[in-house]
């Protein structure tokens, strides 16, 4: 009777621990690389390049004021993972080696029953600690006949396009999860970094198209040193051979990812790219010809570069759909930063500007978050490790400086932060950004760029939204600028960024 009586009690307790599992929301997050707001449908973008996007907006809320603290790969990523700033957490630059021991979010689900992944683009130098199972790309992968990094540290190479292998890794494994636990996972996707190599299925998707110049193409960049110092722009900095594929430039670097081919892919890519190189030898294009022609090539790889990216977004949407999650699984869509496709004349990221601080948040929470919903109020990448931490009932650690959106998850009204902090480390780097911290609020942006060159800008975001007009020492704007910087010396103390404090006088 007593050892019946003991199986039962088990029993129970055991159908209570189920039932709390199964009560807390998995957890898929689709992280990308360097994916521009501007060139997603939800956003406004008229190309027709995102429809599964569009879908999980849909279904979903779409952020229209995301950011980053830190444009740049590897920082956002130990951002999002730490939920503390690049100076708390140690990754200032993609020089730096992330410190996998410290406390990541995913630590604390592991320990609260969850499962936990992390498959594909990783880009901190170091090996993944927190999840039950990751399988990665070294440093930036490769888009065709990727290697992957397994957890016993092997390397191996998958055939196939970088999108697809990634994709198609990740729900082989939710596949053979462990169906009576919750899960997290990191869907790490390479596209669409640079050199924007699209799959073999969509090259010359976009050819018909021609791409207008955004408004501030040819900017000139007066009174904004830093901008005039970059070395990101379409006219001078964008290769080629390198990026645009063209066999005939000296500097085609290119070859090397040519060579991970296989002789089916390699004769595809061939047909194409050698009529386009035909056409752009007889033309022989100099100056802003040459510039526009540069212009259109990236456009059209980029954009064709999506393509498979959102094909794989819908694969992971079906997946859910198909195997009954759905409706207890959030999904979270973002990119580890925003991106250039010719503002200011520019590619790449980095600054502090909105095309590059800002980054796509599109999430669906069934139950929680009303479909087709919009929201003005402003987050930061820091701040996703708190909320998915409250979405799945585990306390927040005092530690951790963002602020959790799950508030404005419920309530599209609420507010969880008037203003969003930034800094930028990397000087000098690949593309000459000057090292800058700053503060952007619901209208204003104050950058304070420093060390190499010392100086200030200004942005009225509302009479200026490209930022083309710095403001800084015009007396008109002399009280608000006074606000800005107390308002952002007081950011720095409050996050303890004493690098930052110093260079505020």
């Amino acid at each position: 009777m007593k050892k019946a009586l003991s199986f039962l009690i088990l029993f129970v307790l055991g159908l209570n621990v189920l039932a709390q599992h199964n009560s807390k929301p998995n957890i898929i997050v689709i992280l990308t690389d360097d994916h521009a707001v501007q060139s997603i449908g939800a956003y406004g973008s008229k190309y027709g390049a995102t429809p599964n996007l569009d879908r999980l907006a849909k279904q979903g809320a779409v952020f229209n004021k995301a950011f980053v603290a830190n444009s740049i790969c590897g920082p956002s990523r130990a951002i999002l993972l730490t939920g503390k700033y690049s100076h708390i957490n140690g990754f200032k630059d993609n020089h730096d080696k992330f410190d996998a021991s410290q406390d990541v979010f995913p630590k604390r689900l592991q320990a609260a029953g969850f499962q936990t992944a992390w498959v594909g683009k990783w880009h901190l130098l170091s090996y993944p600690q927190g999840f039950d199972y990751w399988n990665i790309l070294p440093g930036q992968g490769q888009y065709y006949n990727p290697s992957f990094i397994s957890m016993k540290g092997d390397t191996s190479r998958v055939e196939g396009y970088c999108t697809d292998v990634t994709t198609d890794i990740a729900l082989s494994w939710l596949s053979k999860r462990d169906e009576s636990r919750p899960f997290f996972m990191v869907v790490g996707e390479k596209a669409p970094h640079r050199t924007w190599m699209p799959d073999i299925q969509d090259l010359g998707k976009f050819d018909d198209v021609n791409f207008p110049l955004p408004a501030n193409f040819y900017d000139s960049y007066n009174n904004r040193i830093a901008a005039a110092m970059q070395d990101m722009s379409v006219e001078k900095t964008m290769k080629i051979g390198y990026d645009l594929k063209m066999k005939s430039d000296p500097d085609n670097l290119a070859s090397a990812f040519l060579a991970r081919m296989n002789p089916d892919q390699k004769q595809k890519w061939n047909a194409y790219y050698d009529r386009i190189e035909e056409d752009f030898l007889k033309q022989k294009l100099t100056g802003k010809a040459l510039t526009e022609w540069k212009f259109q090539r990236y456009m059209r790889d980029y954009y064709s570069t999506t393509l498979s990216l959102d094909r794989n977004i819908g694969k992971i949407l079906d997946f859910l759909d198909q195997n009954n999650l759905a409706k207890n699984t959030i999904v979270v869509y973002t990119s580890d930063q925003g991106f250039y496709l010719g503002e200011h004349g520019w590619f790449d990221k980095r600054f502090m500007y909105e095309e590059s601080m800002r980054t796509p948040f599109i999430i669906r929470y069934p139950g929680v978050i009303k479909p087709g919903t919009v929201s003005n109020q402003m987050v930061s990448n820091v701040d996703f490790a708190p909320t998915f931490l409250e979405a799945a009932g585990v306390a927040i650690p005092t530690p951790i400086q963002g602020r959790s959106m799950m508030p404005l998850l419920k309530n599209p009204k609420a507010i969880i932060r008037s203003s969003a902090y930034y800094h930028f480390y990397e000087y000098p780097g690949e593309h000459s950004v000057l090292k800058h911290f700053g503060i952007r609020t619901s209208r204003y942006k104050l950058i304070r760029f420093y060390d190499h060159k010392n100086f200030w800008e200004l942005y009225d975001l509302q009479t200026d939204p490209h930022e083309m007009k710095n403001l800084y020492g015009q007396q008109k704007y002399q009280a608000i600028t006074l606000d800005l910087k107390k308002q952002l010396k007081q950011l720095c103390v409050d996050n303890k960024d004493e690098e930052a404090l110093k260079w505020l006088e």
